[in-house]
């Protein structure tokens, strides 16, 4: 079957949307084969038929010679191996020639960890803030995703039961976790001064519109910054609830099912962590 990349593109954008991908992953891939197509188009490669290894391969070396990362061009060739996939589950091609293109080498950063001091100073800077302390709370005792926490809805909160809902979401699967004191009194305060308004979302705006996650992040890089934290970002929240959750002793299988993690294996990356010699074993998150 013959097909335009201009055309395989769109459908491939279409059929990750339709798979339920996040906007993020979608506009990720989407990109990213975009750059590809543009620099295909100028070879005069219009059908996805014609491209081959080697022309992927000089792709892969015009990134290198523009200074992308290696990490930025290892990503780029995972969408594009994607990309190839696609068309041959289509019958659009009959064989991935992006399937033989190796990933450049590239150290991959651990997960930051926040310490006890460095949490604790997150926890200082935001305490005139019931609204910040709530989510900065609910993100180190519960590990959630920012977009889970954004979306989280007044319904999904069970204060009695000590119980927080999180619904489905970009393919993935409904979960409940459990509330601690800590987030539980952190939530409380927030709920008694939160803006009386029809919008069921959790965190509003002093306008009474859900708090974005875009809103959200930037909020908590400034508390990260009021604090003196340097170099951490709002998914450090998640790690170092994952990590403090091992090193307590909570069984792996438990963990990885409270964060959403798909695999276990996810989950199992951390415990190397665990073992590094410049951490504290006995050091847990300390609720309020």
């Amino acid at each position: 079957m013959s097909m335009s990349l201009l055309d395989g593109h769109q459908h491939f954008v279409d059929s990750l949307r339709q798979a339920g991908k996040s906007p993020a992953t979608v506009l990720a891939y989407g990109k990213d084969v975009e750059q590809l197509v543009e620099f295909l188009t100028k070879q005069s490669k219009l059908e996805a038929q014609l491209v081959s290894s080697t022309d992927i391969d000089e792709f892969k070396e015009l990134l290198k010679k523009q200074r992308y990362t290696s990490k930025s061009i290892s990503r780029k060739i995972n969408s594009i191996k994607a990309f190839f996939r696609y068309l041959v589950a289509e019958g659009v091609v009959f064989e991935n020639p992006a399937e033989v293109i190796i990933h450049p080498k590239f150290d991959a950063s651990p997960p930051r960890i926040l310490s006890k001091i460095e949490y604790r100073a997150l926890r200082d800077a935001c305490r005139g803030d019931a609204r910040m302390s709530a989510i900065v709370e609910v993100l180190l005792q519960t590990g959630m995703r920012i977009s889970e926490l954004a979306a989280l809805q007044l319904a999904d909160l069970d204060l009695d039961r000590n119980i927080m809902y999180i619904q489905p979401q970009n393919a993935r699967g409904a979960r409940k976790v459990p509330i601690n004191a800590a987030a539980k009194n952190a939530l409380q305060e927030y709920l008694q001064i939160r803006p009386r308004a029809r919008e069921k979302t959790v965190f509003l705006t002093k306008t009474c519109r859900p708090f974005l996650v875009r809103n959200i992040r930037t909020a908590i890089d400034r508390y990260f910054r009021l604090a003196g934290i340097k170099d951490a970002k709002v998914n450090d929240l998640r790690h170092t609830f994952i990590v403090e959750q091992l090193k307590a002793g909570t069984p792996l299988v438990y963990v990885s099912q409270l964060v959403g993690h798909k695999r276990i294996t996810t989950t199992e990356k951390y415990l190397k962590l665990i073992e590094a010699p410049d951490m504290n074993p006995s050091v847990q998150i300390e609720e309020l």
